[in-house]
């Protein structure tokens, strides 16, 4: 797998971290400012419920060949770091 000039590593709280950048994109006029793959008007979330729901990566190149490797681990990227998001509780 070749991924373009948009992997980047960098270091967060001390630990070496591989990001994927720009190939998330929020935009009012795409879904109501829900985050898409790049300039294509597929949600991170259809990506991700694809996968939960069992299919392969070939399967979803298959459904969308404009899609590289590097906009699935974007979107895996993505959804580990809303995971890992700070909750207050009062």
């Amino acid at each position: 797998m070749r991924l373009r000039k948009n992997w980047r590593s960098h270091r967060e709280n001390g630990r070496l971290r591989n990001v994927v950048i720009l190939s998330i994109q929020k935009q009012v006029s795409a879904y109501g400012g829900r985050p898409c793959i790049r300039h294509y008007r597929i949600r991170v979330k259809d990506v991700l419920d694809m996968l939960a729901a069992g299919a392969t990566r070939e399967e979803i190149f298959e459904d969308y060949p404009f899609l590289e490797p590097v906009d699935i681990l974007a979107c895996l990227e993505y959804a580990a770091e809303q995971g890992d998001r700070l909750v207050e509780v009062r």
